[in-house]
């Protein structure tokens, strides 16, 4: 899986059972244990794959203010996003301890520290201990995203160590944000990973600039999505006299730290795409420029990051009249 410079990688590009948590994650599971059964030490999905990215916003007036139709699907999506507190990621984080193997996956996030009622399209980083390390909420959800999520924070611009490497990501345009991946670089980042909804439109350039420019290996791991994955049940399936065959078809791919291909995009399957990377790559690359490091001029210009997560209110309680022992109230 990871072996001195070596790591196995592998990019899941699959489908989510669409707008039902449980299945997909069970689906995800799944795609862990064939990413392990192939030797990777490290797989990926793609954004907002649990439980899927909210197409129905382009093809059913989603902008249209007061509509029913609008709030029944936002009721059925809140219902199904993801809430890490109420442990509804438990399978897979046992799934990577099992297996020894981590982890990053794109979900809708329902979070309680936000009052449980909007979504986040955040990115997971489970480590090969199935311990959740970070979730990065996208700092702003793009065009028609923002009639559905709401705006993240800095709190989850944070790099993990895999192997040898040191692995940070972004949620799809994203990575177009120049200080937002500034912040990665300065950390130390040199396996990047770009998560897309899919297709290869997004990931066919950025993903050799962003190798090239971070002088750093590039997984871009996009979704797929089909017609034929919309639920004839679900309360969004009223897009499906107005959708394409397909929705989105994938694109994904891994650039070397040179912007060459180390596999080109790839459309319209679902696939595990397995690679072994070298980090002696990476420090090759570095020795005519390393943004971070000797291509620098802090004394010029230098990035203030706020990783605090954010809250509408901070409470300061006074002290209570009572005081918790093991023994109970007293």
């Amino acid at each position: 899986m990871a072996v001195g410079d070596k790591l196995t990688v592998g990019l899941a590009q699959i489908a989510p059972v669409w707008l039902d948590r449980n299945a997909t994650l069970a689906k995800v599971i799944d795609w862990i244990d064939r990413a392990a059964a192939s030797g990777c030490g490290f797989v990926v999905f793609g954004e907002a794959l649990v439980p899927g990215y909210p197409f129905w916003i382009e093809h059913t007036d989603g902008a249209r203010f007061d509509s029913d139709l609008q709030k029944d699907i936002h009721a059925h999506y809140l219902d199904q996003a993801v809430q890490i507190e109420a442990r509804h990621l438990d399978p897979v984080c046992a799934a990577a301890a099992r297996l020894g193997i981590a982890v990053m996956l794109g979900i809708i996030e329902r979070p309680a520290d936000r009052g449980g009622h909007s979504v986040y399209c955040s990115r997971v980083h489970i480590g090969a201990d199935g311990v959740i390390a970070s979730v990065h909420r996208k700092l702003m959800p793009t065009y028609e995203e923002r009639l559905s999520w709401a705006p993240g924070d800095g709190h989850g611009l944070r790099v993990h160590q895999v192997g040898p490497f040191t692995v940070g990501g972004l949620n799809c345009y994203e990575n177009w944000m120049p200080l937002s991946r500034a912040a990665l670089y300065a950390q130390g980042e040199d396996l990047h990973v770009a998560l897309w909804p899919g297709n290869r439109r997004n990931t066919e350039d950025t993903t050799r600039f962003l190798a090239k420019e971070g002088r750093s290996y590039v997984l871009a791991v996009s979704g797929l999505m089909r017609r034929a994955d919309v639920p004839a049940g679900s309360p969004a399936a009223s897009m499906l006299d107005r959708c394409p065959d397909m929705l989105t078809d994938g694109g994904s791919c891994i650039a070397g730290p040179d912007g060459s291909w180390v596999i080109a995009p790839v459309t319209g399957r679902e696939e595990l795409l397995v690679a072994t990377i070298d980090h002696r790559e990476v420090r090759r690359e570095r020795q005519n420029f390393d943004q971070a490091g000797h291509y620098a001029r802090p004394d010029v210009t230098r990035l203030v990051v706020d990783r605090r997560r954010q809250g509408v209110a901070s409470f300061q309680d006074e002290a209570s009249a009572f005081t918790k022992t093991p023994e109970g109230d007293r």
